[in-house]
């Protein structure tokens, strides 16, 4: 009796998990999944998105993809911002952790200044940084008798400079937050044996606080190359791709092809090759990153 009852008790707890879990996993399956199912099935016709008939083309499309040269070019973008913004935003947060960790007095204060960015929407950044570098900080020049070029937006030299800049503005107190969690949580007794052993402020820097935030670098390094690899809304509202087409990534290449173009086929096409862009690359990351924590 007694094995009956719990297995009962097991069954109902089973049936309940479904029913909690059931609602996301239909939003996910409708939102995600069949569309994506969707556009594998497009990618091999020559539809236009409008019109009944879906022309089956076979690869075509895949083969005409590497012959074209907005393709690269929106490739080629979309990885400049991806190895900038991991490149710098890993960084400088790591660095605002550090220092947020170290006892400085308004640290509460400081957290929240550089944490409130990442709330805001990406278009409206993209609006306060034309704004920016199109009226304010050209204004200093004004003040301060300088001629330094603020307009980062309007030349092809300077755009990837400008969006870094927007971007790393908006999410490195995210990060930051990530990698300052991850710092309260190494236990003080490592810190003070190395320094038994002698061990100056950046040896246990290297040697204590980087193997035991290997976690936290997982998630920061994953997270930051997959939604760099995504960057849209940001280009919606500040460069719209330009000058000419500097500052168009992969997602707004898609997007202007398959809407605007009017060729959702070879759009569905350019959708599917960044997904399976972005899942080598999130799994790569997460294999090697995976290894380093085990061995730290």
């Amino acid at each position: 009796m007694k094995k009956t009852k719990k297995g009962t008790m097991e069954q109902r707890m089973f049936r309940q998990y479904l029913l909690l879990v059931l609602p996301g996993f239909i939003i996910f399956t409708i939102g995600l999944i069949i569309p994506m199912f969707m556009a594998v099935r497009y990618s091999f016709t020559s539809w236009d998105g409008m019109s009944a008939e879906k022309i089956f083309v076979g690869f075509q499309n895949y083969i005409d993809l590497f012959k074209d040269s907005n393709f690269r070019d929106a490739w080629l973008f979309t990885i400049k911002f991806t190895i900038g913004n991991t490149i710098i935003q890993n960084i400088v947060a790591l660095l605002f952790a550090v220092a947020l960790d170290s006892g400085i007095k308004g640290q509460k204060i400081y957290r929240t200044i550089l944490f409130i960015p990442c709330l805001i929407s990406a278009v409206i950044v993209g609006f306060v940084w034309l704004k920016m570098f199109s009226n304010v900080l050209p204004a200093l020049n004004d003040l301060l008798g300088t001629n330094i070029n603020f307009l980062l937006f309007g030349k092809k030299e300077t755009v990837l400079s400008g969006l870094l800049i927007a971007n790393n503005w908006q999410w490195i107190g995210y990060w930051m937050l990530i990698y300052l969690a991850g710092l309260q949580s190494v236990p003080a007794e490592l810190y003070e044996a190395a320094k038994v052993d002698g061990a100056g402020a950046v040896k246990r820097f290297f040697n204590v606080t980087i193997p035991m935030l290997a976690p936290a670098i997982t998630i920061c390094v994953v997270g930051i190359t997959t939604g760099s690899l995504k960057v849209y809304d940001l280009l919606v509202s500040s460069t719209k791709g330009g000058p000419g087409r500097s500052s168009t990534s992969m997602i707004y290449e898609t997007y202007t092809t398959a809407i605007n173009g009017r060729q959702y086929g070879y759009g569905s096409a350019m959708s599917v090759t960044l997904v399976i862009v972005l899942l080598l690359v999130a799994l790569i990351q997460v294999k090697g990153l995976k290894k380093r924590e085990v061995q730290a």
